[in-house]
């Protein structure tokens, strides 16, 4: 276990060339694997690559595209010089902390692929693991950073940060008061740092290049994946199309020469809620389910294979998430503290049991939320965990040959619930 605790703390290097280049019939893409000189306690100068892969026993590089233009298909590729991750020099390492992994630099690449459909307000993003765990907007980014962290206090500990305007010193003093892998921002406004920099293995890093993330809406690059036999599948990245409420389709199917249409329209605020739901669903491991509410996230469901479990999962999620942030609130520490106190006899059952009656009682703060679906509900089981939750709206791709249940689930609701598909699919694997 010792030597393990190790490797999480060593630089394990890596034996990747420091130029490749990979060629589409006559036209190549040219990368140059990413570097850092960074200044020693010593006086002396360290050249490091990437900490480690996946896993501290994995070597991993990270490359820069630095050349090439790849038109295939009538699709025009991303051109070099709009690095965002990849282009990040020693210089907006404002602090290294334990130095940058694999898993760090992907969980901010994205939550830069989540927030550049969110660039329109203050909007903070945590990740972990490649997911989002809390996504917000608010009036200002301490506010959204804050409302993101309430979502789900739990899974921020150890978390990474993207933020869509500068940090200023309300937001570090926020920042500070948790447990963070990493913090990225546009730019960090005098006396943040100082803020930030008193936890020394905190990554803070600048990417000015936030700033202009929203013309990244619509680059495409050549996304990979690799196979346990060497080869490999190539797409095209994917685009999110649903970009505002004119984007939206009506719930309309037909079953058996009947038309079935949703009888309650979304209100204002619920399709604004459909538009933020979908910009985070794009960066959510499918099948995934959310809940949103007032531009932001209220239970993230990932990566699992069926659609109605993974809509349990995030209200399972939900309830999990508002106990310990009212526990949080009131006591000054999490639920499972609280409860692991009650078994030791040092609280009262009394208190444990008045969050459970108010989680109970607010459902989690599920009732009004949005519900977003990655792809069509293929029966209506899905939609109905939201709809017995409360949900008051509910998009989804469409596109199912049992649509008109899910319709009638919506009618048949009461409160009737509205309904709107957005024609595409939002898969991540």
């Amino acid at each position: 276990m010792s030597d393990l605790k190790k490797m999480y703390s060593q630089i394990l290097g890596d034996s990747f060339p420091m130029d490749m280049t990979i060629s589409f019939d006559d036209q190549k893409l040219v990368y140059r694997k990413k570097t850092w000189k960074i200044p020693q306690p010593d006086g002396s100068v360290d050249e490091r690559g990437v900490r480690y892969g996946e896993n501290p026993d994995q070597e991993a590089a990270l490359y820069e595209l630095v050349g090439g233009n790849l038109v295939l298909g009538g699709c025009e590729f991303i051109e070099p010089g709009k690095g965002l991750v990849s282009s990040i020099m020693v210089e907006d390492m404002l602090q290294v902390g334990k130095h940058p992994g694999k898993i760090n630099l992907t969980d901010i690449d994205n939550g830069l692929n989540i927030i550049k459909y969110l660039m329109d307000k203050p909007a903070a993003v945590i990740l972990k693991h490649n997911n989002p765990c809390g996504a917000a907007y608010g009036p200002t980014i301490a506010a959204a950073f804050n409302r993101a962290l309430r979502a789900d206090r739990i899974a921020a500990f150890g978390g990474a940060v993207v933020l869509n305007r500068a940090c200023d010193k309300e937001t570090a003093e926020l920042l500070a008061g948790n447990y963070l892998e990493v913090v990225c921002a546009p730019e960090f406004e005098n006396g943040s740092l100082d803020i930030l920099q008193k936890s020394k293995n905190l990554r803070i890093i600048k990417i000015a290049g936030i700033n202009r993330l929203a013309a990244f809406e619509k680059f495409r690059f050549v996304d990979f994946k690799s196979l346990i036999d060497g080869g490999i599948i190539v797409q095209q990245s994917a685009v999110n199309s649903i970009r505002s409420i004119a984007d939206l389709k009506p719930a309309i199917a037909t079953w058996q020469g009947r038309e079935y249409s949703c009888e309650r329209l979304p209100t204002a605020r619920e399709l604004d809620d459909m538009i933020f739901g979908w910009a985070v669903e794009h960066g959510v491991t499918s099948n995934s389910v959310l809940y949103v509410k007032d531009g932001c996230t209220v239970g993230i469901g990932t990566g699992e294979q069926d659609r109605v479990g993974v809509a349990e999962i995030a209200v399972h999620k939900a309830y999990i998430k508002y106990a310990d942030i009212l526990c949080f609130d009131r006591h000054g520490i999490g639920y499972a503290d609280l409860a692991l106190a009650i078994v030791k006899g040092k609280r009262a059952k009394s208190e444990q049991d008045a969050i459970d009656d108010q989680v109970a009682k607010d459902r989690a703060g599920l009732p009004g939320s949005v519900m977003i679906s990655d792809a069509f509900f293929p029966f209506r089981d899905g939609a109905d965990v939201g709809i017995a939750q409360g949900v008051s709206a509910i998009l989804q791709a469409g596109g199912s040959l049992r649509d008109f249940e899910t319709i009638e689930a919506c009618n048949e609701a009461e409160p009737k619930v509205a309904m709107m598909f957005t024609g595409q699919r939002s898969f991540k694997h």
